[in-house]
């Protein structure tokens, strides 16, 4: 994870949470505010908000371009685990998975114990003896299937 997608990230998220889950911004702004390439904000856009991870995105880019981020506001934990179930694909990524953890403890979905465990059971180090091109996938079928218990507990 790098330091200034971090910043990027927190950054966002706060606007969030001041505006009731919704932010606009100019993506020229915000990276001449952070000090940053544009790119890096698409990067960040691209990565850690997407509709997978309980966000929808729209954005116009050129000279008057900007960015609307919008939480999706789920009214169960149940729903937003099912959501998340749906749409996650049949491959993640170590970092993936980081990403919607986290996500899932800032809406309170999951309690600390119960993100260590996700992360633990879906490391590259816990999958070490599976063939890296098959890790991706036993990755997800893991997390979906914690997930699942989740909801059923």
């Amino acid at each position: 994870m790098s330091r200034i997608s971090d910043y990027i990230e927190a950054l966002l998220k706060e606007m969030m949470d001041e505006n009731n889950g919704l932010v606009e911004i100019s993506r020229n702004s915000l990276a001449d505010q952070i000090n940053c390439v544009p790119s890096q904000i698409t990067y960040v856009l691209s990565t850690r908000f997407t509709n997978d991870q309980g966000y929808l995105v729209e954005s116009r880019r050129g000279g008057g371009g900007w960015i609307r981020i919008r939480r999706v506001k789920m009214t169960k934990p149940t729903q937003y685990l099912m959501h998340a179930i749906n749409t996650i694909g049949d491959r993640l990524s170590q970092h993936q998975i980081e990403v919607l953890t986290r996500n899932f403890l800032d809406y309170e979905i999951i309690e600390d114990v119960e993100a260590h465990l996700l992360l633990a059971a879906t490391s590259d180090r816990s999958l070490s003896e599976i063939t890296t091109d098959r890790r991706d996938r036993t990755r997800a079928a893991i997390f979906k299937n914690m997930l699942t218990s989740l909801i059923v507990r």
